[in-house]
């Protein structure tokens, strides 16, 4: 008999499961800023010990997904002015230098890619859905970044949109968008064009411009 073998749910690929599903869930804005999360309720909803959903919270937590108070509260955050004016500007900072170097590796393909994509961004507006909107929205960036192959630039870029993620939700909120954002589209069309300096400023209004809208 193996007497130290661990539950099922107690290995690494559990609590693997429980945070890359919850990364996700958060950074695409399913759940609002300030909602409560307990590790009952977590391991309730992926059918796990409490275990395997302490060590993904405390992952998120590390990451700035998740805020842990004194009193243990864990909680999607809640970020003031100062705080997204500060995220706005490390997007600036980030996603600028990695549509740069993204530049010279933007062929044809990655282009058409990109349309699809804003595609599909489109329709996630005309259905006013939140979720699919932030979630299509950030698979248009970050196919974009990957061709820059800078991956611990593309990180950093991910940690700040994981910080963002209910924020972006309440920010879907309050512009009722009725179209999809006009500066994909010039972003593309500097792709097309070779046209660095015009890339840098479509990237930099697109990810700055709403947020700055929220913290206004």
């Amino acid at each position: 008999m193996i007497l130290n073998q661990r539950p099922a749910d107690a290995t690494p690929v559990a609590h693997d499961r429980v945070y890359r599903s919850l990364r996700g869930r958060i950074m695409q804005g399913a759940i609002p800023p300030g909602e409560a999360l307990t590790l009952r309720g977590i391991g309730k909803a992926y059918d796990v010990s409490m275990t395997p959903a302490r060590e993904a919270v405390r992952r998120l937590v590390a990451e700035g997904a998740l805020t842990l108070s004194s009193s243990g509260r864990v909680s999607t955050p809640e970020l003031s002015n100062e705080r997204i004016e500060e995220l706005a500007s490390l997007r600036a900072l980030i996603e600028v230098e990695l549509a740069s170097r993204a530049l010279p590796r933007a062929h044809m393909a990655l282009i058409e890619r990109l349309q699809t994509i804003n595609s599909t961004v489109a329709e996630a507006v005309a259905h006013r859905d939140a979720v699919s909107y932030i979630r299509t929205n950030l698979e248009f960036h970050r196919t974009l970044y990957l061709r820059a192959q800078a991956p611990a630039m593309l990180a950093m870029a991910e940690t700040v949109w994981l910080q963002m993620g209910p924020t972006m939700r309440a920010l879907y909120g309050r512009l009722r968008r009725k179209e999809p954002p006009h500066y994909h589209r010039l972003i593309i069309a500097a792709l097309r064009a070779g046209d660095e300096p015009g890339l840098r400023l479509a990237v930099r209004s697109d990810v700055t411009q709403g947020l700055r809208m929220l913290a206004s």
